[in-house]
């Protein structure tokens, strides 16, 4: 199934909103941009009651996620037979300051997913996934760089999560008040904040002649990151129309 066969995901107790109904987005193209323009998750699970939640890095291929660890980390070692979890990403888009400290807020954009993550075992897999890490974050790159070897593939396992829930909420307002508190002489503003690329610093080891990948023309400076992360995968999407 692709991501475009059903539009949204359904709404259960799980991923329902319990509050600021009106943030919640449970579209599939919605929650998916947020997802895509993310190169950090967080992975929350348990253990024999004990929770843990570990950041990571993560791409999507259609309605699946994937994430890599050591094969020694404690995360993939409990994952591996099929174990719940829920993975969250966040993107903090402005500080909103008010005339009252309950009313100061974030403007964000977020999604939490739910399924079971498991081990993907199949050698061949592994490889492709190794390379589609690379690929999804920097397009092409696979093919410019050195190929893993044995003993880098034995030492990097794979989680698949199929999305079986989802929901996205974003907060994109200024200053809100009560309106009694507008007329207090207190200064109050919209400040954003992002994330953006700094100037390229080339390896000082760098052999001479060589230019800067076709799949890196996106990493410019003073371009936002999410943006750039969003551009990646579209490419890598399309390079292999999944």
């Amino acid at each position: 199934m692709t991501d475009s066969a059903v539009p949204s995901f359904p709404i259960s107790g799980r991923n329902r909103l319990r509050r600021s109904h009106e943030r919640g987005r449970f579209d599939k193209a919605t929650v998916y941009d947020i997802l895509d323009s993310a190169m950090l998750a967080h992975i929350a699970y348990s253990i024999d009651g004990q929770p843990y939640c570990t950041p990571t890095g993560f791409w999507r291929e259609d309605d699946t996620l994937y994430w890599h660890g050591s094969s020694a980390s404690r995360m993939i070692r409990r994952q591996s037979a099929g174990l719940p979890v829920c993975v969250t990403v966040t993107h903090l888009d402005a500080i909103v300051l008010a005339r009252s400290g309950f009313h100061h807020a974030v403007n964000y954009r977020s999604v939490m997913a739910f399924g079971t993550a498991r081990l993907v075992e199949d050698p061949a897999e592994v490889i492709r996934l190794m390379d589609g890490f690379v690929d999804r974050l920097y397009p092409g790159r696979s093919n410019e760089i050195r190929a893993p070897n044995s003993q880098e593939i034995k030492a990097t396992s794979f989680v698949a999560m199929p999305i079986d829930e989802a929901s996205g909420k974003i907060r994109d307002t200024h200053v809100s008040d009560d309106e009694e508190d507008y007329a207090l002489p207190v200064w109050t503003a919209r400040i954003p904040v992002r994330q953006v690329l700094g100037e390229t610093e080339p390896c000082p080891r760098q052999l001479p002649g060589l230019d800067r990948p076709a799949g890196m023309n996106g990493y410019r400076d003073g371009r936002r990151l999410d943006e750039t992360l969003l551009e990646a995968y579209r490419a890598y999407r399309q390079q292999f129309s999944f």
